[in-house]
């Protein structure tokens, strides 16, 4: 069994992760009002679990740079979006709660759970193209969720 701060800090962020991705399936968006307070309440679930703070600020300025970035170049060399600012601060929420080293396994979670429903959307008869938009907001979520879990767990080292 989990310690209660576990539990509490957990039920937070799955709570913030579930209300985001159900905002991002039905209005392709991922406001600030619910993505931005979860950014500092990482470093503090961080602190009260005895957790270093400073990598999981890191995590969060890591997080938010890299996909911003990201965005950015996507922008500039295709001339549209293929990527929101949401995301970009939802990334900065995994690192914020689950450190600078496991931005890359969230990442990598979150677009193999995309490409998988991508495929089954196409196996399912829906057309797909390169301007189809899928809210990447959920598969982000679902990896920072599992990504926190394998942390608190003690199965990330």
């Amino acid at each position: 069994m989990w310690p209660v701060e576990t539990i509490v800090c957990g039920s937070v962020l799955l709570a913030g992760l579930t209300a985001l991705s159900i905002m991002d399936v039905r209005t392709m968006r991922l406001p600030d009002w619910l993505t931005l307070p979860l950014i500092p309440a990482g470093p503090l679930a961080a602190w009260w679990l005895g957790d270093p703070v400073l990598w999981h600020l890191a995590g969060a300025v890591i997080g938010y740079a890299g996909l911003a970035a990201l965005e950015l170049a996507y922008r500039a060399v295709r001339g549209r979006d293929g990527l929101g600012r949401g995301d970009a601060k939802l990334l900065a929420v995994g690192g914020a709660w689950c450190g600078a080293a496991l931005l890359p396994v969230i990442l990598l979670l979150a677009s193999m759970a995309g490409l998988i429903w991508v495929l089954a959307l196409k196996l399912a008869g829906r057309e797909i193209g390169a301007g189809t938009a899928i809210p990447f907001g959920p598969f982000l979520a679902a990896g920072i969720a599992a990504a926190w879990i394998v942390l608190r767990a003690g199965l990330w080292v």
